[in-house]
């Protein structure tokens, strides 16, 4: 989580711009991406809290409180040129994730048919080894019997 007076310095914008941003693409923030303190919860976190700034520890509105989804679609309703980088930078990521997942998903595949192929091997190994354990056992059990007849 971060703080929207936070995120203005990151994006190098004023905080009321910030939400003023969020407020027009309110839409945009649903509660997974975005909500507002309430006045309690802003006064434990000042009281928690040493390094906030003076000047907001005093101020009427409540901080907005960002998840990183929303840090992400913050980037796309700013209009700095640093928030722009950012969101560019996000959809970049994006489309090599992407083509990673793409160029790996044959390896995966033929990994997954190995994987069975052996499976049904080895099965029929531990088959073989279980048979073999349970034929001793019954040797086991009739050398220990009292023989019956001649001797």
């Amino acid at each position: 989580m971060m703080l929207d007076f936070d995120l203005a310095q990151l994006y190098e914008v004023e905080n009321r711009v910030l939400k003023q941003a969020v407020k027009r693409n309110i839409e945009r923030f649903p509660l997974d991406f975005m909500f507002q303190l309430s006045k309690k919860e802003w006064y434990e976190l000042i009281t928690i809290c040493d390094k906030l700034p003076e000047n907001l520890k005093f101020s009427p509105a409540t901080p907005f409180a960002f998840t990183e989804q929303g840090v992400a679609m913050l980037s796309s309703v700013l209009r700095s040129p640093k928030a722009i980088a950012v969101n560019i930078a996000i959809m970049r990521a994006f489309v090599l994730i992407r083509k990673y997942a793409l160029s790996h998903r044959d390896l995966t595949e033929s990994l997954k048919e190995l994987e069975e192929k052996y499976d049904k091997q080895f099965n029929d190994v531990y088959e073989a080894i279980n048979y073999l354990l349970q034929k001793d056992k019954q040797e086991i059990g009739q050398k220990e019997r009292r023989r019956i007849g001649f001797k």
